[in-house]
């Protein structure tokens, strides 16, 4: 009979665990949460002090009974849940729920599911900490006070399903603001002047900089003809030449956000992609017998720390100098976190540097394996030392028009040989050619070539931009992102366009409405500041019932005020200047969860609906007749079929485009990828030349 029993919140988790304890201990999943507020109701009493009905979630009876008996059979419970808030209150709901003594050490955290770790956690268990308790349960109490008293308000004002959260919202206003700055965004013209040099058999590409040695703005045509007419025969010569050395630090390792957003620009993941994946890495892997057996390959994956443990760095150290040689090898790292960082974890990296991505391609699945390199990578590239890049500035003048070209190439790679961070579409820093110059040299510029200009509006938001946007500003925790992302979406707030969110009429009704009668719910500076209170409340600095007791005041007040003075807003139906096929009624547009939708006017008699479809201006290619519209796959994933369905079946991933192929005259379509489109044929190796 096993002596202990340690209840984790995963099988996978539990599996991997149990390997490493031995047969003394039985390791038992709770498969997450057991006990939380009811979903049929608030579960919070307002009089009393806040109190939260705490309730055996539907479904989990069985589980709970099931644990019970174990812990009646142990000598002793483990409670070995994750190591942030949301699991010390999975900890404290089982240790009540099983009679254990909360004061007792009967809490074990890690950091990574490792031989070592786990061995080491079991030598140092712990109390439950009331504090991380009182946090978590501070954070889920204002989300229901915020959840639960708006959401019925504007079921009964606005529409039925409606619902509103704190930093959700907070994010859908981001994302309307960003929409607005584009719609109101004026272009503004202005221009460049680039120029090719030759200097005998070597050429090389410069810009217009000024004039006299003043940086000088062109704005308009005007200003460009007058440089143009003080070039003088086109030759130019070379006034200054800078030659420096630069070097580039490595970026730092990864913490959620980070992995968050990298993974969305490398890899395409979505957020909540991103940590599921990420947390099957953390659980463990099946390596085979020889490899090890489960094993856990990264640290925790919720953090917002930069540290790294100093038996990971020597490691790293001596995995670099073997692998690319001592140079290779970081010979100080300075790596500070960011200001407000719980620092409680370390930064998420490999358990074991010695677990290479290669060697384990054949066992992890594509999407692991991708996003574990990512991981590894990242963080042998941050234990590794600078690139050296060699730098030349060449500052070129003809009567006073001062043009300056730029030259780079790499000296030594440094951690640019492992990994470079993505940027969010700005241009790669690459190695750029220029000649041996020298003061005093003079080139002939055998083309100048002004190009006018226009600033472009602020672009939409990637789920990476609007991570890294949430971080910077304080809203959320590293546990809060992806779910935010998610919901957002599943309620119809925002939609997805070529992968940047772009908000419903929905979504902007709701925050118009919460704007007028609930503004600090929407408000950045109060919901960091909230933020704020829920570290205070870890912290041990702040009762938690003080800080939810400060926020209803205000909040009752409003809410009895909208109450009282929010009008019902009727969402008229639009006609849409069709009828319905099925019973002869009009059609009209309607307001749904995901926007607007076909529905008959005749509605409930008839039933009949439609999405509603975008065509694309191409004749299908199959039956000749119908259009090709836009459609969208149950997992929301854009595709192309004939509007005339189920008549004519034709579909297709890329979208077709109006000329058939020269060579078979089939028909050709849009291949895209994250870098370009490229033309191709269906039915022949026919393509064009790629777009950028």
């Amino acid at each position: 009979m096993s002596n202990y029993l340690v209840i984790v919140e995963s099988p996978a988790k539990a599996k991997t665990i149990e390997r490493y304890l031995g047969k003394k201990y039985k390791v038992k999943a709770s498969m997450g949460h057991v006990i939380d507020l009811p979903k049929s109701q608030m579960g919070v009493d307002v009089e009393n002090g806040f109190l939260p009905k705490y309730i055996t979630i539907r479904g989990k009876g069985d589980i709970l009974k099931e644990l019970k008996k174990e812990a009646k059979k142990a000598k002793k419970v483990y409670l070995a849940a994750d190591p942030d808030r949301e699991g010390e209150a999975i900890a404290w709901h089982l240790a009540h729920a099983l009679q254990v003594d909360e004061a007792s050490e009967c809490r074990v955290v890690f950091n990574e599911i490792t031989k070592d770790a786990i061995k080491e956690s079991f030598k140092n268990p712990r109390a439950i900490d009331h504090d991380l308790v009182d946090a978590q349960q501070a954070r889920r109490i204002l989300d229901r006070l915020v959840g639960y008293n708006i959401s019925p308000l504007l079921w009964k004002k606005v529409k039925k399903g409606l619902s509103a959260g704190r930093v959700q919202s907070v994010a859908v206003k981001m994302i309307i603001d960003r929409e607005k700055e584009i719609e109101n965004f004026k272009p503004e013209e202005y221009w460049s002047i680039a120029a090719a040099f030759q200097r005998e058999k070597d050429s090389f590409e410069g810009t217009f900089y000024g004039i006299d040695g003043k940086k000088q703005e062109l704005k308009k045509e005007a200003d460009v003809k007058a440089i143009l007419e003080k070039v003088q025969d086109k030759k130019f010569t070379i006034k200054k030449v800078t030659k420096r050395e630069r070097k580039r630090n490595p970026a730092k390792p990864f913490i959620t956000s980070s992995l968050q957003q990298e993974a969305a620009r490398k890899l395409n993941f979505k957020a909540r992609k991103t940590m599921m994946i990420a947390q099957q890495l953390y659980e463990g892997i099946d390596l085979g017998k020889k490899s090890g057996g489960i094993t856990g390959l990264i640290t925790y994956m919720r953090t917002d720390s930069t540290r790294i443990a100093a038996s990971a760095k020597e490691d790293a150290k001596k995995y670099i100098e073997d692998t690319y040689g001592k140079e290779y090898s970081a010979t100080q790292q300075k790596k500070q976190n960011q200001q407000g960082a719980q620092d409680a974890h370390e930064a998420v990296r490999p358990t074991s540097v010695s677990n290479n991505p290669q060697s384990l391609k054949a066992i992890l699945s594509r999407d692991q394996y991708r996003l574990y390199k990512l991981i590894y990578d990242r963080f042998l590239a941050s234990q590794m030392a600078p690139a050296v890049m060699d730098t030349m500035t060449v500052q070129l003048e003809n009567n006073g028009v001062e043009f300056r070209a730029t030259g780079s190439k790499i000296k030594f790679k440094g951690f640019m040989k492992v990994y470079i961070e993505g940027n969010d579409g700005q241009k790669k820093d690459e190695e750029k050619f220029l000649p041996e110059l020298e003061e005093g040299m003079v080139v002939d510029a055998t083309e100048i070539i002004p190009k006018q200009h226009f600033t472009q509006p602020p672009p939409r938001y990637t789920e990476a931009t609007l991570v890294g946007t949430m971080e910077k500003q304080g809203l959320g925790r590293p546990s809060t992102y992806a779910p935010t992302l998610d919901t957002i979406q599943r309620r119809g707030y925002v939609s997805m366009d070529n992968r940047r969110f772009v908000p419903t009429e929905l979504g902007a009704i709701v925050i118009e409405i919460l704007e007028k009668y609930f503004p600090e719910i929407i408000d950045v500076d109060f919901t960091v500041k909230m933020e704020g209170d829920l570290d205070s409340i870890e912290e041990g600095k702040t009762k938690w019932i003080r800080i939810i007791d400060d926020f209803y005041k205000d909040f009752h007040k409003r809410l009895d005020k909208a109450e009282e003075e929010m009008e019902k807003i009727e969402i008229k139906d639009e006609p849409a200047g069709i009828d319905c096929e099925k019973c002869g009624h009009g059609m009209v547009y309607k307001m749904g969860r995901y926007g607007k939708f076909l529905a008959c006017s005749n509605f409930p008699d008839c039933r009949n609906t439609k999405p509603i479809l975008k065509k694309i201006g191409v004749t299908c290619p199959k039956c000749k007749k119908g259009d090709v519209v836009e459609r969208k796959s149950k997992k929301k994933r854009t595709f192309y079929g004939c509007d005339t369905y189920p008549d004519c079946d034709f579909v297709s991933w890329d979208k077709p485009i109006a000329r058939a192929c020269p060579v078979c005259e089939s028909f050709l379509v849009e291949k895209k990828n994250k870098k370009q489109t490229q033309v191709k044929c269906t039915s022949c190796d026919y393509k064009e030349d790629t777009q950028t």
